[in-house]
């Protein structure tokens, strides 16, 4: 009877751990140099050493962008480290890798691509819960030097304003 209790306690306790989403790596700079319009979460196609690498946490998005080619999503420039066990049958570090979306939010995100001004740039690459790849994709549009300097005065006086409410409370 002892036993039935723990492994149902360990089966909850697992199952708490799955539902949580863990992240690879984000792109920080993305929201410094752009003004995030819209998200959308997407798949990735990769290969087995690739995998196994993420898992590492060996994973650069700082130089990488997101690009429609004859109606596909690729994302180019994402630097995944080769997997040293996987010798052989390893990867090009920046090859360019499928990303895989549903055909109306494919068409969503070209056509918010081809406008003016607006560039596809993946923010942040993370295991769901299942332990599948996922990316999520912004659409942005660049600041300029003094949005920069605005949004950085804003997120100063936000920090500013919570450390005075800490403050208080003590």
């Amino acid at each position: 009877m002892a036993s039935k209790k723990s492994s149902q306690k360990k089966s909850a306790k697992a199952s708490q751990n799955a539902g949580a989403a863990k992240t690879i790596s984000e792109n920080r700079k993305a929201t410094h140099k752009y003004e995030i319009l819209e998200k959308i979460e997407c798949g990735i196609m990769l290969l087995g050493p690739e995998v196994k690498s993420l898992r590492d946490g060996k994973l650069s998005l700082n130089e990488a962008y997101v690009r429609v080619e004859n109606g596909e999503l690729w994302l180019i420039g994402a630097d995944i480290a080769q997997f040293k066990q996987a010798s052989f049958w390893n990867h090009q570090p920046k090859r360019q890798r499928k990303l895989l979306v549903h055909r109306r939010e494919l068409k969503k995100l070209s056509e918010r691509a081809f406008e003016k001004g607006l560039t596809l740039i993946p923010l942040r690459m993370f295991f769901n819960a299942r332990g599948i790849v996922k990316v999520i994709v912004g659409v942005g549009r660049g600041k300029k030097e003094h949005d920069k300097r605005e949004s950085k005065k804003t997120a100063d006086a936000k920090r500013q304003i919570g450390r005075e409410m800490r403050e208080r409370r003590r």
